[in-house]
């Protein structure tokens, strides 16, 4: 794998948190000057959706389920979406996670580092969006990710779920993946015009400030629904909304990390 590529990985055992729109976003803006892939890890295949493809009407070979069961090569979506690429994915999904868990001869976990390795270095990002949970497949993600970006919610339900996504990302480290570093976290969908969003977000900011970078958060709107319906990042759905600023600061941030 080259030393240049930064693999990436949404990861947060809460729903709702933001993870795709953030994924479907950041890689738009690094895309516009570097080489980006998206993967899709999560059976609801909502990134696929927000890239304009239809799960449903995709055959299995053509998602990254039988690449990581080994059925097939891994397949790229042959033309680029808005100079993305993307491994799109279906809910043929589910069956990986029970399939691979049963794999006594090899590490099942391993699988998609191990598929992305001869390809990697074909891009500058390569970004997964992780399933909501902590199983087998968001396993399988972090451990091929050289970085983690968290997003969370400014909600109480997210807030109070932080301390153990940190605890599995520590166990993660201490069981083998000493260099994983968190990137950011993110808060989503903030209303900073309440108190209780507010609060949460200083609270957040107490409980890991110092440890890891907090971006901007960025803010509740209904454009992003909107953008994300329509199959476009918010940039090309509204250039002015003032959200798109700071998914810029976040890309441009990202460009700085080491490996």
């Amino acid at each position: 794998m080259t030393s240049q590529t930064k693999i990436i990985a949404a990861f947060n055992q809460s729903g709702g948190a933001g993870k795709t729109t953030t994924i479907h976003n950041l890689g738009y803006h690094l895309a516009q000057k570097h080489q980006v892939l998206l993967v899709d890890m999560d059976p609801q295949a909502s990134l696929t959706t927000f890239m304009g493809i239809e799960p449903k009407e995709l055959k299995d070979e053509q998602t990254i389920y039988t690449a990581i069961t080994e059925r097939a090569p891994l397949n790229i979506w042959h033309e680029p979406i808005h100079k993305m690429h993307i491994v799109p994915s279906n809910n043929a999904l589910v069956g990986a996670e029970l399939e691979l868990g049963r794999d006594i001869t090899t590490d099942g976990r391993q699988k998609l580092k191990l598929v992305l390795e001869p390809i990697a270095n074909q891009y500058d990002y390569i970004l997964i969006d992780c399933p909501p949970s902590l199983g087998y497949l968001s396993i399988m993600s972090v451990l091929a990710a050289t970085h983690l970006l968290i997003p969370v919610q400014t909600e109480y339900k997210c807030y109070a779920a932080t301390e153990q996504l940190l605890t599995t990302i520590a166990r993660l480290k201490k069981g083998g993946h000493k260099d994983l570093q968190i990137a950011a976290f993110i808060p989503t969908q903030h209303n900073q015009r309440t108190l209780q969003q507010s609060g949460i977000l200083e609270a957040i900011k107490n409980q890991i400030g110092g440890r890891v970078h907090i971006t901007t958060p960025i803010p509740k709107s209904i454009d992003f629904p909107s953008a994300s319906q329509a199959h476009l990042p918010l940039a090309l759905w509204k250039k002015n909304h003032p959200a798109v600023s700071i998914l810029e600061e976040i890309a441009n941030y990202l460009k700085k990390l080491e490996i």
